[in-house]
């Protein structure tokens, strides 16, 4: 077990970044990325969502969520079409993670509330955005605490207060 001031990581089995996205412009173009600078003043490099507001800076999207979400409303769509910046595998949101901490590569986030799945999913597919609703499938929101790179394969650690 690894300690970081205070906290200990828990036992995610093996849970990795496996998509980066950003988009600098709302309903901008999604760029996809194999690594990407974090800033704790604007989230991700030249992302819209990370310059608005420093409490929702990172969104994180779980990919079973994502698959669970698209299968229930009966389409297969790419997971930046959720316009998310991180997708990461082996990992489940959910309410009692606010104010956690999550380690990713050399990044340290706090998961400050859910991401809301907008109007924007019923127009992608009918259904879409219903299917986001329950349990957290819209992915989290976090602020940056501390600033860094996140690459493709990077390491997902949830962090737990001793």
């Amino acid at each position: 077990m690894c300690s970081f001031k205070g906290y200990f990581i828990t036992g995610i089995n093996m849970a990795k970044v496996i998509g980066i996205a950003t988009h600098p412009a709302s309903k901008g173009a999604i760029m996809t990325h194999q690594q990407i600078n974090v800033s704790a003043e604007a989230g991700l490099e030249n992302d819209y969502q990370g310059q608005k507001r420093q409490q929702t800076q990172v969104t994180l999207l779980s990919k079973k969520s994502w698959d669970q979400a698209c299968s229930e409303a009966g389409v297969a769509l790419d997971w930046t079409e959720r316009r998310a910046n991180l997708l990461i595998d082996n990992i489940e949101f959910n309410e009692a993670m606010i104010g956690q901490q999550i380690q990713i590569g050399s990044v340290l986030l706090e998961i400050t509330r859910e991401t809301d799945p907008c109007q924007r999913m019923d127009e992608l597919h009918t259904g879409l955005k219903t299917a986001l609703t329950p349990e957290w499938r819209g992915g989290a929101r976090c602020m940056v605490l501390r600033p860094g790179m996140i690459k493709i394969r990077d390491s997902v650690h949830l962090l737990k207060r001793v």
